[in-house]
């Protein structure tokens, strides 16, 4: 659920109704401002009302970057948009063309950019893997089509598809 709080939208993360023995009943939750993408608690007295904020969802297609911006295509209008890179919060290094992402807008304001949790990618540079004094499997960093750096096993080499987990930046598996 999303809110207005302190005039600002927050999504209400985790919540926690209490009901003391003595006293009001009261909720304690953990907001994220949706703007600064800021984490913080706040505690809210039984009966105290807050504003529900009603939020969209727009499917865009990634075409290029330009500068510090990226150029998506509104899938429905055909209008291109520009969208700055501080909303996908480094996950830009993982858009290659054509990607489909979801963007968050709250009264007409963009809020947050969803990447797909895995996107599967080409390996452009790899250097040979070499087993040595590794007691399990080693990895090797590689870089893939978009021109992110990540740690893969030995076995990967240049040409091959990979499959990377976009929310924490690492090796899942190879495709075939």
């Amino acid at each position: 659920m999303t809110i207005r709080f302190k005039g600002q939208v927050h999504e209400i993360v985790e919540f926690l109704h209490v009901k003391p023995g003595k006293g009001h009943a009261f909720v304690r939750s953990k907001l994220k401002n949706l703007e600064t993408g800021k984490i913080y608690e706040n505690t809210f007295r039984g009966g105290e009302k807050v504003e529900q904020v009603i939020l969209e969802t727009k499917s865009m297609q990634y075409l290029y970057r330009e500068k510090e911006t990226l150029v998506f295509m509104d899938l429905e209008t055909f209008e291109q948009e520009h969208i700055p890179l501080e909303l996908l919060e480094g996950k830009d290094k993982f858009l290659k063309d054509g990607l489909e992402i979801i963007v968050v807008i709250a009264e007409g304001k963009m809020l947050a950019v969803q990447v797909p949790h895995t996107v599967e990618l080409e390996v452009t540079e790899a250097s040979p893997g070499v087993a040595g004094n590794t007691v399990q499997g080693g990895t090797k960093q590689v870089t893939l089509e978009t021109g992110a750096v990540i740690q893969v096993p030995l076995f990967i080499e240049k040409g091959e598809r990979v499959k990377v987990d976009t929310r924490k930046g690492e090796y899942l598996e190879r495709v075939k």
